[in-house]
Protein backbone atom coordinates (compact mmCIF):
# COMPACT_ATOMS: atom_id res chain seq x y z
CA UNK A 1 0.00 0.00 0.00
CA UNK A 2 1.09 3.57 -0.60
CA UNK A 3 1.18 4.56 3.04
CA UNK A 4 3.55 1.76 4.05
CA UNK A 5 6.33 2.89 1.71
CA UNK A 6 8.54 4.92 4.00
CA UNK A 7 8.15 6.52 7.45
CA UNK A 8 5.88 9.54 6.99
CA UNK A 9 6.71 12.68 8.89
CA UNK A 10 3.80 14.87 9.99
CA UNK A 11 1.29 12.49 8.37
CA UNK A 12 2.07 13.31 4.77
CA UNK A 13 5.72 13.67 3.81
CA UNK A 14 6.74 10.76 1.70
CA UNK A 15 10.54 10.71 1.79
CA UNK A 16 12.02 9.85 -1.61
CA UNK A 17 14.26 6.82 -1.16
CA UNK A 18 17.53 6.30 -2.98
CA UNK A 19 16.99 2.65 -3.73
CA UNK A 20 15.02 0.42 -6.07
CA UNK A 21 15.86 -3.22 -6.07
CA UNK A 22 13.51 -6.09 -6.75
CA UNK A 23 10.77 -7.43 -8.98
CA UNK A 24 7.27 -8.77 -8.63
CA UNK A 25 5.97 -10.86 -5.75
CA UNK A 26 2.75 -12.57 -4.83
CA UNK A 27 1.60 -12.90 -1.23
CA UNK A 28 4.82 -11.31 0.01
CA UNK A 29 7.22 -13.83 -1.51
CA UNK A 30 9.87 -11.87 -3.36
CA UNK A 31 12.00 -12.78 -6.31
CA UNK A 32 15.04 -10.65 -5.49
CA UNK A 33 17.62 -9.84 -8.12
CA UNK A 34 20.32 -7.20 -8.44
CA UNK A 35 19.15 -3.72 -9.38
CA UNK A 36 21.46 -3.81 -12.37
CA UNK A 37 19.41 -6.71 -13.75
CA UNK A 38 16.19 -4.71 -13.86
CA UNK A 39 15.28 -3.61 -17.35
CA UNK A 40 13.12 -0.51 -17.58
CA UNK A 41 11.41 0.25 -20.87
CA UNK A 42 9.94 3.62 -21.74
CA UNK A 43 6.54 2.96 -23.26
CA UNK A 44 4.63 5.69 -25.13
CA UNK A 45 0.98 5.04 -25.94
CA UNK A 46 -0.56 5.82 -29.35
CA UNK A 47 -2.03 8.90 -27.67
CA UNK A 48 1.32 10.09 -26.35
CA UNK A 49 1.07 8.98 -22.70
CA UNK A 50 4.41 7.81 -21.30
CA UNK A 51 5.07 5.14 -18.69
CA UNK A 52 8.09 3.25 -17.39
CA UNK A 53 7.67 -0.52 -17.55
CA UNK A 54 9.41 -3.39 -15.81
CA UNK A 55 8.01 -6.46 -17.54
CA UNK A 56 8.17 -9.59 -15.41
CA UNK A 57 6.08 -12.65 -16.25
CA UNK A 58 7.20 -14.87 -13.39
CA UNK A 59 3.96 -14.21 -11.51
CA UNK A 60 0.53 -13.25 -12.91
CA UNK A 61 0.39 -9.82 -11.28
CA UNK A 62 0.41 -6.23 -12.58
CA UNK A 63 1.09 -3.17 -10.44
CA UNK A 64 0.38 0.35 -11.66
CA UNK A 65 1.55 3.44 -9.79
CA UNK A 66 1.05 7.03 -10.88
CA UNK A 67 1.23 10.59 -9.63
CA UNK A 68 -0.03 14.05 -10.46
CA UNK A 69 1.65 17.28 -9.39
CA UNK A 70 -0.39 19.27 -6.91
CA UNK A 71 -1.14 17.48 -3.67
CA UNK A 72 -2.43 19.29 -0.62
CA UNK A 73 -0.52 22.45 -1.56
CA UNK A 74 -3.34 23.00 -4.07
CA UNK A 75 -6.07 22.96 -1.43
CA UNK A 76 -8.11 26.16 -1.11
CA UNK A 77 -6.33 28.33 1.49
CA UNK A 78 -9.38 28.37 3.76
CA UNK A 79 -10.22 24.68 3.35
CA UNK A 80 -7.24 22.39 3.83
CA UNK A 81 -8.20 18.75 3.61
CA UNK A 82 -9.79 18.81 0.15
CA UNK A 83 -7.05 16.75 -1.53
CA UNK A 84 -7.13 14.22 1.29
CA UNK A 85 -10.92 13.88 1.08
CA UNK A 86 -10.70 13.43 -2.69
CA UNK A 87 -8.15 10.64 -2.12
CA UNK A 88 -10.54 8.61 0.03
CA UNK A 89 -13.52 9.18 -2.27
CA UNK A 90 -12.20 8.15 -5.69
CA UNK A 91 -12.95 4.47 -5.11
CA UNK A 92 -16.31 5.25 -3.48
CA UNK A 93 -18.22 5.07 -6.74
CA UNK A 94 -17.45 6.21 -10.28
CA UNK A 95 -19.27 6.42 -13.59
CA UNK A 96 -22.56 4.52 -13.32
CA UNK A 97 -21.27 2.35 -10.44
CA UNK A 98 -22.20 3.46 -6.93
CA UNK A 99 -19.96 3.04 -3.89
CA UNK A 100 -21.23 -0.34 -2.71
CA UNK A 101 -21.06 -1.86 -6.19
CA UNK A 102 -17.62 -0.39 -6.85
CA UNK A 103 -16.22 -1.82 -3.62
CA UNK A 104 -17.88 -5.16 -4.32
CA UNK A 105 -16.22 -5.34 -7.74
CA UNK A 106 -12.81 -4.57 -6.24
CA UNK A 107 -13.25 -7.26 -3.62
CA UNK A 108 -14.66 -9.94 -5.90
CA UNK A 109 -11.84 -9.47 -8.43
CA UNK A 110 -9.12 -9.16 -5.75
CA UNK A 111 -8.13 -5.71 -7.05
CA UNK A 112 -6.22 -3.35 -4.77
CA UNK A 113 -6.79 0.34 -5.48
CA UNK A 114 -5.67 3.27 -3.35
CA UNK A 115 -5.03 7.00 -3.50
CA UNK A 116 -2.98 9.30 -1.32
CA UNK A 117 -2.45 13.06 -1.13
CA UNK A 118 0.98 14.34 -0.12
CA UNK A 119 2.02 17.96 0.13
CA UNK A 120 3.22 18.29 -3.48
CA UNK A 121 1.78 15.20 -5.16
CA UNK A 122 -1.40 13.20 -5.55
CA UNK A 123 -0.63 9.47 -5.82
CA UNK A 124 -2.63 6.55 -7.11
CA UNK A 125 -2.06 2.79 -7.20
CA UNK A 126 -3.71 -0.29 -8.61
CA UNK A 127 -2.65 -3.93 -8.34
CA UNK A 128 -4.41 -6.84 -9.99
CA UNK A 129 -4.02 -10.37 -11.19
CA UNK A 130 -3.26 -10.46 -14.90
CA UNK A 131 -6.50 -12.29 -15.68
CA UNK A 132 -8.47 -9.35 -14.23
CA UNK A 133 -6.42 -6.59 -15.86
CA UNK A 134 -9.14 -5.42 -18.23
CA UNK A 135 -11.75 -5.10 -15.48
CA UNK A 136 -9.25 -3.48 -13.11
CA UNK A 137 -8.15 -0.98 -15.75
CA UNK A 138 -11.74 0.03 -16.43
CA UNK A 139 -12.41 0.59 -12.72
CA UNK A 140 -9.26 2.68 -12.42
CA UNK A 141 -10.27 4.69 -15.49
CA UNK A 142 -13.65 5.44 -13.97
CA UNK A 143 -12.16 6.36 -10.59
CA UNK A 144 -9.78 8.98 -11.99
CA UNK A 145 -11.94 10.36 -14.82
CA UNK A 146 -15.54 10.00 -13.59
CA UNK A 147 -15.65 10.02 -9.76
CA UNK A 148 -19.21 10.32 -8.50
CA UNK A 149 -18.70 12.21 -5.21
CA UNK A 150 -22.13 11.06 -4.08
CA UNK A 151 -23.54 12.83 -1.01
CA UNK A 152 -23.75 9.67 1.13
CA UNK A 153 -20.16 8.70 0.30
CA UNK A 154 -18.92 12.21 1.05
CA UNK A 155 -20.60 12.24 4.44
CA UNK A 156 -19.34 8.77 5.31
CA UNK A 157 -15.75 9.67 4.43
CA UNK A 158 -16.11 13.05 6.13
CA UNK A 159 -17.16 11.36 9.37
CA UNK A 160 -14.28 8.91 9.05
CA UNK A 161 -11.80 11.73 8.47
CA UNK A 162 -13.16 13.76 11.37
CA UNK A 163 -12.90 10.73 13.63
CA UNK A 164 -9.23 10.41 12.74
CA UNK A 165 -8.66 14.10 13.36
CA UNK A 166 -10.23 13.84 16.82
CA UNK A 167 -7.92 10.96 17.68
CA UNK A 168 -4.94 13.00 16.52
CA UNK A 169 -5.82 15.77 18.98
CA UNK A 170 -4.56 13.51 21.76
CA UNK A 171 -1.79 11.80 19.76
CA UNK A 172 1.49 13.42 20.87
CA UNK A 173 3.24 12.60 17.59
CA UNK A 174 0.46 14.18 15.55
CA UNK A 175 0.32 17.23 17.83
CA UNK A 176 4.09 17.70 17.60
CA UNK A 177 3.97 17.33 13.82
CA UNK A 178 1.19 19.88 13.39
CA UNK A 179 2.95 22.38 15.62
CA UNK A 180 6.26 21.84 13.79
CA UNK A 181 4.65 22.34 10.41
CA UNK A 182 2.73 25.42 11.49
CA UNK A 183 5.80 26.96 13.14
CA UNK A 184 8.23 26.26 10.30
CA UNK A 185 5.99 27.06 7.34
CA UNK A 186 3.54 29.55 8.81
CA UNK A 187 1.04 30.82 6.21
CA UNK A 188 2.72 28.98 3.33
CA UNK A 189 0.60 26.13 1.85
CA UNK A 190 2.99 23.65 3.51
CA UNK A 191 1.84 25.01 6.85
CA UNK A 192 -1.70 23.79 6.32
CA UNK A 193 -2.59 20.35 7.73
CA UNK A 194 -2.90 17.87 4.87
CA UNK A 195 -5.91 16.19 6.45
CA UNK A 196 -7.43 19.54 7.32
CA UNK A 197 -9.02 20.42 10.64
CA UNK A 198 -12.39 19.54 12.15
CA UNK A 199 -13.66 22.95 11.06
CA UNK A 200 -12.32 22.90 7.49
CA UNK A 201 -13.31 19.30 6.76
CA UNK A 202 -16.84 20.08 7.91
CA UNK A 203 -16.95 23.01 5.46
CA UNK A 204 -15.77 21.10 2.34
CA UNK A 205 -18.46 20.91 -0.34
CA UNK A 206 -18.94 18.68 -3.36
CA UNK A 207 -18.02 21.69 -5.51
CA UNK A 208 -14.66 21.88 -3.72
CA UNK A 209 -14.02 18.22 -4.48
CA UNK A 210 -15.00 18.49 -8.12
CA UNK A 211 -12.98 21.67 -8.63
CA UNK A 212 -9.87 20.04 -7.18
CA UNK A 213 -10.29 16.97 -9.36
CA UNK A 214 -10.77 19.05 -12.49
CA UNK A 215 -7.71 21.22 -11.83
CA UNK A 216 -5.22 18.54 -10.72
CA UNK A 217 -5.95 15.39 -12.74
CA UNK A 218 -4.32 16.10 -16.10
CA UNK A 219 -1.85 14.44 -18.44
CA UNK A 220 0.88 17.08 -18.47
CA UNK A 221 2.05 16.34 -14.90
CA UNK A 222 1.25 12.61 -14.94
CA UNK A 223 4.01 10.12 -14.09
CA UNK A 224 3.32 6.38 -14.47
CA UNK A 225 5.18 3.18 -13.67
CA UNK A 226 4.01 -0.37 -14.33
CA UNK A 227 5.64 -3.54 -13.02
CA UNK A 228 4.60 -7.11 -13.68
CA UNK A 229 3.08 -9.52 -16.14
CA UNK A 230 2.44 -7.21 -19.08
CA UNK A 231 4.28 -6.43 -22.31
CA UNK A 232 5.03 -3.05 -23.83
CA UNK A 233 2.69 -3.89 -26.71
CA UNK A 234 -0.20 -4.50 -24.31
CA UNK A 235 0.62 -1.55 -22.07
CA UNK A 236 0.63 1.14 -24.78
CA UNK A 237 -3.08 0.97 -25.70
CA UNK A 238 -3.97 0.34 -22.05
CA UNK A 239 -2.45 3.68 -21.03
CA UNK A 240 -4.82 5.46 -23.41
CA UNK A 241 -7.75 3.43 -22.12
CA UNK A 242 -7.05 4.40 -18.50
CA UNK A 243 -5.64 7.93 -18.74
CA UNK A 244 -6.60 9.13 -22.22
CA UNK A 245 -9.80 10.78 -21.05
CA UNK A 246 -7.98 13.21 -18.74
CA UNK A 247 -7.52 16.87 -19.71
CA UNK A 248 -4.21 17.67 -21.35
CA UNK A 249 -3.17 20.46 -18.97
CA UNK A 250 -3.53 20.92 -15.21
CA UNK A 251 -4.62 24.24 -13.73
CA UNK A 252 -2.20 24.49 -10.82
CA UNK A 253 -2.11 27.52 -8.57
CA UNK A 254 1.45 28.87 -8.18
CA UNK A 255 3.18 27.85 -4.94
CA UNK A 256 5.94 30.16 -3.74
CA UNK A 257 9.22 28.99 -2.28
CA UNK A 258 8.86 28.45 1.46
CA UNK A 259 10.74 31.00 3.56
CA UNK A 260 12.12 29.10 6.53
CA UNK A 261 12.74 30.80 9.89
CA UNK A 262 16.17 32.17 10.65
CA UNK A 263 17.82 30.60 13.67
CA UNK A 264 16.53 27.95 16.02
CA UNK A 265 13.31 27.79 18.03
CA UNK A 266 11.72 25.58 20.63
CA UNK A 267 8.04 25.19 21.42
CA UNK A 268 6.28 22.92 23.86
CA UNK A 269 2.71 21.70 24.10
CA UNK A 270 1.97 20.38 27.56
CA UNK A 271 0.25 16.99 27.66
CA UNK A 272 -0.20 14.61 30.56
CA UNK A 273 1.88 11.73 29.23
CA UNK A 274 4.91 9.98 30.79
CA UNK A 275 7.16 10.66 27.79
CA UNK A 276 8.02 13.76 25.83
CA UNK A 277 7.81 13.49 22.03
CA UNK A 278 10.51 15.52 20.32
CA UNK A 279 10.46 16.55 16.66
CA UNK A 280 13.31 18.59 15.29
CA UNK A 281 14.63 19.86 12.01
CA UNK A 282 16.44 22.61 10.15
CA UNK A 283 16.96 23.81 6.59
CA UNK A 284 18.23 21.10 4.26
CA UNK A 285 18.48 20.41 0.54
CA UNK A 286 16.03 19.86 -2.28
CA UNK A 287 16.27 16.66 -4.29
CA UNK A 288 17.82 18.39 -7.30
CA UNK A 289 20.67 19.90 -5.28
CA UNK A 290 24.08 18.62 -6.48
CA UNK A 291 24.98 17.84 -2.88
CA UNK A 292 21.93 15.69 -2.21
CA UNK A 293 23.68 12.31 -2.45
CA UNK A 294 26.60 13.33 -0.18
CA UNK A 295 23.98 14.75 2.20
CA UNK A 296 22.12 11.44 2.14
CA UNK A 297 25.30 9.61 3.14
CA UNK A 298 26.15 12.14 5.87
CA UNK A 299 22.63 11.96 7.30
CA UNK A 300 22.90 8.16 7.40
CA UNK A 301 25.94 8.58 9.62
CA UNK A 302 24.24 11.12 11.87
CA UNK A 303 20.78 9.65 12.28
CA UNK A 304 19.72 7.49 9.36
CA UNK A 305 21.32 4.17 10.28
CA UNK A 306 19.13 2.10 12.58
CA UNK A 307 21.89 0.89 14.90
CA UNK A 308 25.09 2.54 13.78
CA UNK A 309 24.18 6.22 13.61
CA UNK A 310 25.72 8.70 16.00
CA UNK A 311 22.36 9.73 17.40
CA UNK A 312 21.36 6.13 18.04
CA UNK A 313 24.66 5.35 19.72
CA UNK A 314 24.75 8.45 21.89
CA UNK A 315 21.08 8.73 22.83
CA UNK A 316 20.02 5.10 23.10
CA UNK A 317 23.01 2.77 23.35
CA UNK A 318 25.20 4.78 25.73
CA UNK A 319 22.51 6.45 27.84
CA UNK A 320 19.25 4.56 27.26
CA UNK A 321 17.33 7.81 26.84
CA UNK A 322 15.09 6.82 23.94
CA UNK A 323 13.96 3.65 22.22
CA UNK A 324 14.53 5.27 18.83
CA UNK A 325 16.07 8.46 17.54
CA UNK A 326 16.51 9.33 13.88
CA UNK A 327 16.98 12.01 11.27
CA UNK A 328 16.24 12.11 7.55
CA UNK A 329 16.34 14.40 4.55
CA UNK A 330 12.94 15.96 3.87
CA UNK A 331 12.92 17.44 0.35
CA UNK A 332 9.79 19.15 -0.89
CA UNK A 333 9.21 20.90 -4.19
CA UNK A 334 9.38 24.35 -2.58
CA UNK A 335 11.61 23.67 0.42
CA UNK A 336 14.46 21.45 1.53
CA UNK A 337 14.70 20.38 5.16
CA UNK A 338 16.27 17.92 7.53
CA UNK A 339 13.91 16.41 10.10
CA UNK A 340 14.03 13.91 12.91
CA UNK A 341 12.55 12.80 16.16
CA UNK A 342 12.80 10.94 19.46
CA UNK A 343 10.69 10.15 22.51
CA UNK A 344 12.04 10.07 26.05
CA UNK A 345 11.04 10.35 29.70
CA UNK A 346 9.88 13.81 30.72
CA UNK A 347 12.66 14.16 33.27
CA UNK A 348 15.32 13.40 30.64
CA UNK A 349 13.89 15.31 27.70
CA UNK A 350 16.22 18.28 28.14
CA UNK A 351 19.21 15.93 28.36
CA UNK A 352 18.15 14.07 25.22
CA UNK A 353 17.71 17.26 23.25
CA UNK A 354 21.07 18.56 24.48
CA UNK A 355 22.78 15.42 23.15
CA UNK A 356 21.01 15.74 19.79
CA UNK A 357 22.16 19.38 19.64
CA UNK A 358 25.70 18.38 20.54
CA UNK A 359 25.92 15.64 17.91
CA UNK A 360 24.57 17.89 15.18
CA UNK A 361 27.08 20.61 16.06
CA UNK A 362 29.89 18.05 16.21
CA UNK A 363 28.94 16.79 12.77
CA UNK A 364 28.97 20.36 11.46
CA UNK A 365 32.36 21.13 13.01
CA UNK A 366 34.19 17.87 12.33
CA UNK A 367 32.19 15.98 9.74
CA UNK A 368 32.28 12.18 9.61
CA UNK A 369 35.42 10.13 10.02
CA UNK A 370 36.85 8.18 7.12
CA UNK A 371 35.82 4.95 8.87
CA UNK A 372 32.24 6.16 9.31
CA UNK A 373 32.06 7.19 5.67
CA UNK A 374 33.38 3.84 4.49
CA UNK A 375 30.90 1.91 6.67
CA UNK A 376 28.00 4.07 5.53
CA UNK A 377 28.83 3.63 1.87
CA UNK A 378 29.20 -0.13 2.26
CA UNK A 379 25.86 -0.36 4.06
CA UNK A 380 23.98 1.84 1.61
CA UNK A 381 25.38 -0.01 -1.40
CA UNK A 382 25.06 -3.47 0.11
CA UNK A 383 21.47 -3.00 1.25
CA UNK A 384 20.44 -1.57 -2.10
CA UNK A 385 19.12 -4.81 -3.69
CA UNK A 386 17.18 -5.68 -0.51
CA UNK A 387 15.38 -2.41 0.09
CA UNK A 388 12.25 -3.23 -1.88
CA UNK A 389 10.69 -6.60 -2.46
CA UNK A 390 7.35 -6.12 -4.20
CA UNK A 391 6.21 -4.97 -7.59
CA UNK A 392 4.16 -2.24 -5.94
CA UNK A 393 7.17 -0.76 -4.17
CA UNK A 394 9.30 -0.87 -7.30
CA UNK A 395 6.62 0.89 -9.32
CA UNK A 396 6.25 3.57 -6.65
CA UNK A 397 9.97 4.23 -6.66
CA UNK A 398 10.04 4.48 -10.45
CA UNK A 399 7.35 7.13 -10.18
CA UNK A 400 9.48 9.03 -7.65
CA UNK A 401 12.52 8.80 -9.92
CA UNK A 402 10.45 10.31 -12.71
CA UNK A 403 9.15 13.08 -10.47
CA UNK A 404 12.70 13.88 -9.35
CA UNK A 405 13.92 13.92 -12.97
CA UNK A 406 16.76 11.52 -12.16
CA UNK A 407 16.65 9.63 -15.46
CA UNK A 408 15.66 6.12 -16.47
CA UNK A 409 19.20 4.81 -15.77
CA UNK A 410 19.25 6.08 -12.19
CA UNK A 411 18.89 2.70 -10.50
CA UNK A 412 22.02 1.51 -12.34
CA UNK A 413 23.93 4.67 -11.39
CA UNK A 414 22.83 5.07 -7.79
CA UNK A 415 25.54 2.99 -6.11
CA UNK A 416 28.23 4.67 -8.20
CA UNK A 417 26.97 8.05 -6.99
CA UNK A 418 27.24 6.91 -3.39
CA UNK A 419 30.65 5.37 -3.98
CA UNK A 420 31.89 8.65 -5.46
CA UNK A 421 31.32 10.59 -2.22
CA UNK A 422 34.74 11.51 -0.81
CA UNK A 423 35.63 12.43 2.76
CA UNK A 424 36.14 15.99 1.56
CA UNK A 425 32.63 15.98 0.06
CA UNK A 426 31.15 14.58 3.25
CA UNK A 427 32.82 17.10 5.54
CA UNK A 428 31.99 20.04 3.29
CA UNK A 429 28.35 18.97 3.04
CA UNK A 430 28.14 18.29 6.79
CA UNK A 431 29.11 21.91 7.42
CA UNK A 432 26.64 23.08 4.81
CA UNK A 433 23.82 20.94 6.24
CA UNK A 434 24.23 21.56 9.93
CA UNK A 435 25.95 24.96 10.01
CA UNK A 436 25.54 26.50 13.44
CA UNK A 437 23.52 23.50 14.61
CA UNK A 438 20.38 25.53 15.37
CA UNK A 439 17.17 23.50 15.28
CA UNK A 440 13.44 23.96 14.91
CA UNK A 441 12.12 21.90 17.84
CA UNK A 442 8.63 21.01 18.98
CA UNK A 443 8.00 18.96 22.12
CA UNK A 444 4.79 17.42 23.45
CA UNK A 445 4.60 16.20 27.04
CA UNK A 446 5.85 17.72 30.28
CA UNK A 447 9.57 18.04 29.62
CA UNK A 448 11.59 19.03 32.66
CA UNK A 449 14.30 21.60 32.23
CA UNK A 450 12.66 23.56 29.42
CA UNK A 451 12.34 27.28 30.08
CA UNK A 452 8.78 28.46 30.58
CA UNK A 453 9.09 31.14 27.92
CA UNK A 454 9.81 28.43 25.35
CA UNK A 455 6.38 26.93 25.86
CA UNK A 456 3.59 27.51 23.37
CA UNK A 457 0.19 26.22 22.36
Amino acid sequence: MLKSLVWKFMTDAIVPALAVATVATVAGTAAVRPASAIEIDKVVSPGGIEAWLVSESAVPLVSVQFAFDGGAAQDPPDRPGVANLVSVLLDEGAGDIDSAAFQEKLESLAIEMSFDAGRDTFYGAMQTLTENLDEASNLLRLAITEPRFDADAIERMRVQTESGLRRELTDPNAVAGRLWSDTVFGSHPYGRPVKGTLETVAAITVDDLRAYHERIFARDTLKIAVVGDITAERLGPLLDEIFGGLPQTADLAPVAEAKLPDGGMRKVVEMEIPQTVIQFGRPGLKRDDPDFVPAYVVNHILGGGAFSSRLYQEVREKRGLSYSVYSFLYPLDRAGLIAGGAATRNDRAAESLAIIDEEIKRMADEGPTAEELDKAKRYLKGSYPLRFDTSTKIARQLVEIQRDKLGIDYINERNDLIDAVTIEDARRVAQRLYGDGSLYVTMVGRPDGIAADAKGG
